[in-house]
């Protein structure tokens, strides 16, 4: 059995090898979510550890796939917004593990992250792949428009520079007021 859970600051940092061994697994699979190769273990896990603060201050939130106790798959939720962005959440790091993928991970994660974002009062989410990727298409999908393409925006993990597709969507409700 699957389970999509939100880890806290401390599961976080106790997980931090899991973690470390999803994002590297994807990276070394050809996901191109800011990495090049070569991509140590260490790199991935200082990845994670520099992402504690923004968790402990809940600027962010950590999902994760579990599958018989294994992390298979994870996402973040980013919360921290000027004044005048208090209503949007940016999606980031939507990572299934290779031997996990076509199980339906990818979209548990998602609708979980806009569970969490609209428990947040966000009714904006925004994200970024990779332009024409698999993970396009499930975005697409799940109700994400496309906000715009930039040619040559990121590198692969190979460090060819390819286009990333810009994605929006909006979740029910009207925008929460933040301030006077």
């Amino acid at each position: 059995m699957t389970s999509i859970e939100t880890l806290s600051p401390a599961e976080a940092e106790t997980a931090l090898p899991d973690l470390a061994a999803l994002l590297r697994a994807c990276v070394l699979d050809g996901a191109s979510i800011g990495f090049v190769l070569p991509f140590a273990l260490s790199e991935a896990e200082a990845f994670w550890r520099d992402g504690l603060p923004a968790l402990q201050s809940g600027a962010r939130r950590l999902l994760v796939a579990r599958h018989e106790d294994r992390i298979v798959g994870s996402t973040q939720v980013g919360l921290a917004s000027p004044p005048n962005g208090r209503h949007r959440a940016e999606i980031t790091k939507v990572l299934v593990h290779p031997d996990a993928r076509r199980r339906g991970l990818g979209r548990a994660l998602m609708l979980e992250a806009e569970r969490v974002a609209a428990a947040e009062g966000r009714t904006l989410l925004i994200l970024d792949t990779r332009a024409d990727d698999a993970g396009e298409a499930l975005y697409r999908a799940l109700g994400y428009a496309v906000t715009g393409v930039v040619p040559d925006y990121a590198c692969s993990p190979s460090g060819v520079p390819e286009a990333c597709t810009f994605m929006h969507k909006r979740l029910p409700g009207a925008p929460r007021q933040f301030g006077a």
